[in-house]
């Protein structure tokens, strides 16, 4: 399953602009709030310039790209957790979703409306977490009710689930996310089993002016203060570029410096928010394939990802790093330079490994 992202924010800050820009999936937008009910779903592929030379080097049949999904989700407004603006459906939508995209409106195009009447970065985003926090305060306060029955019994698990939910109901009285508390190492699955809004990982993705893709500095302080990253985008030029042919716009992008386009910014920032790498499989007239791992994650952990059966009949696995590869000409050529190793089901994953895991049926 690709990982989902929510792209949240307020009505009118870019989400489904930048969605359809990002994705290339035609998200209906329109000048006014509420414009989308439902959250729109795209799933698009992680593309990686090391697998490139990789599929080249082993000479590989094709390239099956990672994906990502973006969920789209309808703009909140004060008072979602009481169901304005069918916020409670909204808040739902969210709790699907392992991360969050926070479009936060930081440009100055009078021609959008905006539904606070003037354009306030961080008005805005004290509006959404305010919001989360609020949802996520009444969803503690109905936990603990069922976990206190469960710690008078004796249950260790719930005793120190309840002193982890009254931590927690205690910071989001003060503002603060459920992120901020530490999840006891005797329930360990208490915010999963929370599904706290707040807990998520976040990135600030400031919707800012055509010629100005530098990320606010007073959303770079907030976003630093929470523990947060946040990127630069202009939804309108990304949609300008997606309008144009491929070669059309590498050459827009050069001649405005950029260097990569906002999808790979995005993609890039959110992989990093959730502490991702990317490891590869590939073989000589074989598809080529891109996977994506927790880092700290083992080669054991990396064959689930490839199949449950591989995992399960882990014998040993093959690895080498994709430049190392690529240097040797292949796998024939990392083996005699001693660059391809044998590694056991403990060994941990790093960034760019290119692996052949062997495995009983």
């Amino acid at each position: 399953m690709p990982m989902k992202v929510g792209i949240v924010g307020m009505p009118n800050a870019g989400k489904s602009s930048l969605f359809s820009a990002l994705t290339g999936v035609a998200a209906e937008a329109a000048n006014y709030p509420f414009t989308t009910i439902e959250p729109n779903i795209a799933v698009v592929p992680v593309e990686d310039q090391r697998m490139q030379q990789v599929a080249e080097t082993v000479r590989a049949s094709k390239i099956v790209w990672d994906t990502i999904a973006f969920h789209d989700i309808a703009g909140l407004v004060a008072g979602a957790h009481k169901g304005e603006g069918l916020g409670n459906q909204f808040l739902a939508n969210i709790r699907e979703t392992d991360a969050l995209l926070h479009v936060v409106r930081a440009h100055t195009e009078s021609g959008i409306v905006h539904s606070e009447g003037s354009v306030d970065p961080l008005r805005d985003i004290a509006t959404i977490e305010t919001e989360l926090m609020y949802a996520d305060l009444e969803q503690a306060e109905r936990r603990i009710d069922r976990v206190v029955r469960q710690a008078r019994g004796g249950d260790k698990h719930a005793i120190a689930e309840q002193g982890w939910l009254e931590q927690v109901i205690a910071a989001l009285q003060q503002g603060q996310p459920v992120r901020t508390v530490p999840v006891p190492d005797d329930a360990p699955d208490a915010q999963a089993l929370l599904g706290s809004l707040t807990a998520k990982p976040v990135l600030f993705v400031a919707n800012v002016n055509e010629g100005d893709l530098e990320v606010p500095e007073e959303i770079a302080q907030y976003a630093a203060d929470q523990g947060a990253r946040a990127v630069a985008v202009s939804a309108r030029l990304e949609a300008e570029l997606g309008a144009l042919s491929a070669e059309e716009a590498e050459e827009m992008r050069a001649d405005l410096g950029l260097a990569q386009s906002g999808l790979q910014t995005v993609v890039r920032g959110a992989f990093e928010l959730l502490d991702l790498i990317a490891f590869f499989t590939a073989g000589e007239d074989k598809p080529a394939q891109t996977w994506h791992l927790r880092r700290g994650l083992t080669a054991w952990h990396a064959a689930g990802q490839i199949h449950s059966d591989i995992q399960r009949g882990f014998v040993r696995a093959e690895v080498v790093s994709w430049d190392a590869l690529v240097r040797h000409g292949g796998y024939a050529g990392a083996r005699e330079h001693a660059a391809l190793r044998l590694e056991g089901r403990d060994y941990m994953m790093n960034d760019g490994d290119v692996i052949t895991v062997k495995f009983t049926p």
